[in-house]
């Protein structure tokens, strides 16, 4: 990969990740440190990008880029939803409807943590 080719890659995951915090609380999921969209969204954008522009970019460094991102995405959800469900069946994973309400940000934290507000 070419410095040029990082530097535009960066540039669209700095929008990327704006543009999924701000889907994310639209949809009225509380992501308390933009850890999804960081991790998630810019890391499968990052994985992808690979095999477009990686050295062996081509369809076929696409796809299996792709083919990665789908496996490694199921063993962590299936490992995930096997976790919190114990968890969850343990100690409860829920906190209270008025937390929830205020934010997850405010209450953990003591501030929101994102402050951009849209019509």
């Amino acid at each position: 990969m070419h410095p040029y080719e990082s530097i535009l890659i960066i540039l669209i995951s700095g929008g990327l990740v704006v543009v999924s915090v701000v889907m994310l609380d639209k949809m009225k999921l509380d992501d308390c440190v933009g850890a999804v969209s960081v991790h998630l969204t810019c890391g499968i954008f990052g994985t992808l990008v690979v095999g477009i522009f990686g050295t062996a970019a081509g369809f076929g460094q696409l796809v299996n880029q792709l083919v990665g991102v789908l496996v490694i995405g199921a063993a962590a959800f299936g490992a995930a939803l096997l976790i919190f469900t114990l968890i969850n069946k343990s100690m409860g994973l829920r906190v209270s409807p008025e937390q929830e309400r205020e934010d997850l940000d405010s209450h953990e934290h003591g501030i929101r943590g994102y402050t951009i507000t849209y019509a």
